[in-house]
């Protein structure tokens, strides 16, 4: 059996029955899960060991993206648990993060290298268990993303920042790609929360025609999620407005003299 595909008893045992205490100091709501892998004996396994949990809500198993969308697209779950083993999971991914963008996703058993690990974060995923990781550190997981949250090994951290410095200097917030004028308004109306039948509805165009617009925001923007385009356009525009201010008071005349 591949190493990232076994389950032991310790593993299934090493799980805190108690409720976890959220930040704000009460009792959380355990989390919807729902695990989805192409692999029936590593599924079950690790929903017998999630279900000893007394903090995390199974809500379903699937074996395929068609399997899993259905309760994806109905927001029955919060967290998804996708095997990072399966053929093409970050395409899988990607489908699932279109059909509800609020769910948070967890690839599981993934390899423990700089190259994996930097693919699950530019495909959007929220967090990653390692190959060697326990049921404990999965259960962590999917707390830590509904806290937004990402446990990540010391070394792992070092690698993910060495990466990011070979990427270059970050760009100015104020140096967002050129999105048209049609494109920051759908931008702006996503971030007051509408939806792409609201957005259609408040600027008379068709819904198909607002699909296109944020299909092409995020790709000028290269975020996944509608959320991240809106908060980049927010903070675009921010840094836009300072820096006009600043312009403004800099060729203002001085107060006359009384």
């Amino acid at each position: 059996m591949e190493n990232s595909r076994e389950l032991t008893r310790d593993d299934a045992s090493d799980v805190s029955p108690l409720r976890r205490v959220s930040p704000a100091g009460g009792v959380s709501v355990p989390p919807r899960t729902l695990i989805v892998s192409d692999v029936r004996l590593y599924r079950e396994g690790l929903a017998l060991a999630l279900e000893k949990c007394g903090d995390i809500r199974l809500v379903g198993t699937a074996d395929s993206l068609e399997s899993a969308l259905p309760y994806v697209a109905s927001r029955t779950c919060a967290v998804i648990l996708l095997d990072g083993g399966m053929p093409h999971a970050l395409a899988i991914a990607r489908a699932l993060m279109l059909a509800d963008e609020n769910a948070k996703i967890v690839a599981v058993a993934v390899a423990d290298e700089a190259a994996d690990v930097v693919a699950c974060a530019q495909a959007g995923l929220d967090g990653y268990v390692p190959r060697d990781g326990s049921i404990s550190d999965v259960a962590a997981a999917i707390h830590g993303v509904m806290h937004g949250e990402l446990n990540c090994s010391p070394r792992m951290t070092a690698t993910l920042f060495k990466r990011l410095a070979m990427l270059g200097p970050v760009a100015d917030v104020g140096e967002t790609p050129i999105l048209t004028m049609r494109e920051m308004e759908v931008a702006e109306l996503i971030d007051r929360g509408l939806s792409n039948k609201q957005i259609a509805h408040r600027l008379r165009i068709g819904t198909a025609t607002v699909k296109n617009h944020v299909h092409n925001i995020l790709d000028k923007l290269h975020v996944n999620r509608r959320a991240e385009a809106a908060a980049h356009v927010r903070a675009h525009m921010s840094a836009t407005h300072v820096s006009s201010q600043r312009r403004r008071l800099a060729v203002a005349p001085p107060d006359p003299v009384v």
